[in-house]
């Protein structure tokens, strides 16, 4: 299974690493990461591998969110299902 992480938000150092450290904590993989700067405005997305996930989605979902929000940064999770069910034409 997989889940797609997003973030957006001013752009700062170690966005990234600090995305990448909580994954990293509980386990989800990182598959491939997306990433680009818009004059100060940073967007991300990440494809990360959930298998061995040590902790509920939802809540590594509000982890994330809550990380997010102490650093000025949107960042959601989402089930990879849900996502390409929002995005089918």
């Amino acid at each position: 299974m997989r889940a797609v992480i997003t973030v957006t938000g001013k752009d700062t150092v170690g966005i990234l690493a600090k995305v990448s450290n909580e994954c990293a904590k509980y386990n989800a993989n990182i598959a491939e990461v997306s990433q680009t700067v818009l004059q100060d405005m940073f967007a991300m997305i990440m494809l990360v591998d959930i298998d061995h996930l040590t902790c509920g989605l939802s809540e590594l979902a509000d982890i994330m969110r809550r990380m997010g929000e102490g650093q000025g940064l949107m960042i959601h999770v989402m089930h990879e299902d849900i996502f390409n069910s929002m995005h089918r034409i």
